[in-house]
């Protein structure tokens, strides 16, 4: 059927901006994807018309808001074809899913001198938290090392094993280099030393087909502001036999069953784990989100953007001194680069004043710099409302800001 790529943007007010007079040209999509209006207005319509905190009501409007929030649930996990609705829990983002697995699973599986094996691409969001377990619990980390193609070191990943490691967390993709890790063949890996495996998903949810159960990854997470709805919600998948060992990670209303002075028992699957009024009105704008992007047909959607990116590594190739970070056989949707000797601000600055929304620096990613021994990178990161006309004045951009960096 094919997409009909105007008829999207312009579904996205966004994107009829301009930025210095100039007509907006955004490729962040790795920091965050913009919002069709269908999501907008389903946030704002939660607030018009049904808005009341959720589950403990009686009342219409409580009812109302619970069941559209429920629904979503139910939406999330038919998307990535979860065993059961119970296995969704809903959480502020990628990040604090993360924060999470570390500290329950961590309380509950870790001694110290256990492992945990991350990889050298990872997110500080997925090295951070695996520290402050260091710290707490005397816990090791081991590092699965990249290659000079941006891909992972699988013989150097089964060397890590050992009776002490407990978990594996790894990206799925690159938000440096785009890309794809072999999660399938990581999992089965790790399932054969009897070690569970988490999933960081933030840029794979909206770029490929996530089926977790044919994964059979223990955990998968990610955000919805990375899928085209709003911040401040994220998911958290995880296999029930996990969820039901694992203590709750924050304590408070809702994932409580009976509490008194002489103690507590926590509620049932998905509610133990989330504590406190929920981000409901953004969870009810996720399920336009999926809606949305269900409408446009998924199968299509990847398609259309892993040939943007593959007529988007084929021109910016030309472009006078121009180095590509991560040029692995198997990625997508985001492309690194430094140009001659300038620094990634400088040329970010000055593509900015020119109407274009890259990203420059670290990306959230030192360890990754430091191992190809660059300050940061430019990124360019795309969506499928993106088009290759938008990468052709990209690319005379860049000839224009080489001459200029000279």
């Amino acid at each position: 059927m094919g997409l009909n790529i105007q008829e999207i943007r312009n579904d996205f007010p966004i994107l009829a901006e301009k930025v210095y007079g100039k007509p907006l040209v955004y490729f962040d999509n790795a920091a965050t994807t913009q919002k069709p209006l269908s999501v907008i207005e389903a946030e704002a319509d939660v607030y018009r018309r049904i808005n009341s905190n959720i589950h403990r009501s009686v009342h219409h409007l409580g009812n109302l808001c619970t069941e559209a929030f429920e629904e979503v649930r139910k939406k999330v996990a038919g998307f990535i074809n979860a065993g059961s609705n119970e296995e969704i829990i809903f959480t502020k983002g990628t990040t604090e899913s993360i924060n999470l697995l570390a500290t329950s699973l961590g309380e509950h599986l870790f001694s110290e001198g256990d492992e945990v094996i991350l990889t050298e691409m990872e997110h500080h969001s997925n090295i951070v938290p695996w520290q402050l377990l260091q710290k707490r619990k005397g816990i090791h980390i081991k590092v699965v090392p990249v290659t000079d193609d941006g891909e992972l070191d699988m013989d150097a990943f089964g060397k890590l094993f050992s009776g002490k490691t407990k978990i594996v967390s790894v990206t799925h993709i690159s938000n440096v280099m785009g890309t794809i890790n072999p999660v399938g063949k990581m999992i089965e890996k790790a399932h054969a030393f009897d070690v569970p495996v988490i999933i960081d998903g933030a840029q794979a949810i909206h770029h490929l087909p996530v089926d977790v159960q044919k994964l059979d990854c223990d955990f998968y997470v990610f955000s919805a502001h990375k899928m085209y709805g709003p911040t401040g919600v994220g998911i958290l998948y995880g296999k029930r036999e996990w969820l039901e060992k694992m203590e709750p990670y924050q304590g408070g209303g809702e994932m409580i069953d009976k509490v008194s002075f002489s103690g507590t028992t926590f509620n049932e699957l998905p509610y133990k784990f989330e504590a406190g009024t929920p981000n409901f009105a953004g969870v009810i704008a996720l399920g336009a989100a999926l809606e949305y992007l269900e409408s446009k047909n998924l199968n299509d959607i990847w398609d259309y953007e892993h040939d943007l990116f593959e007529y988007g590594m084929k021109k910016m190739k030309a472009v006078p001194g121009i180095r590509l970070i991560g040029q692995a056989s198997d990625h997508t949707s985001v492309i690194s680069f430094l140009l001659g000797k300038a620094h990634p601000f400088d040329v970010g600055t000055l593509l900015d004043k020119l109407g274009f929304a890259l990203r420059t620096g670290h990306h959230c990613a030192q360890p990754l710099m430091d191992r190809f021994g660059i300050p940061g990178t430019v990124r360019a990161s795309f969506a499928f409302y993106n088009t290759r006309d938008e990468i052709d004045r990209l690319v005379g951009a860049l000839n224009r800001v080489g001459t200029m960096l000279e």
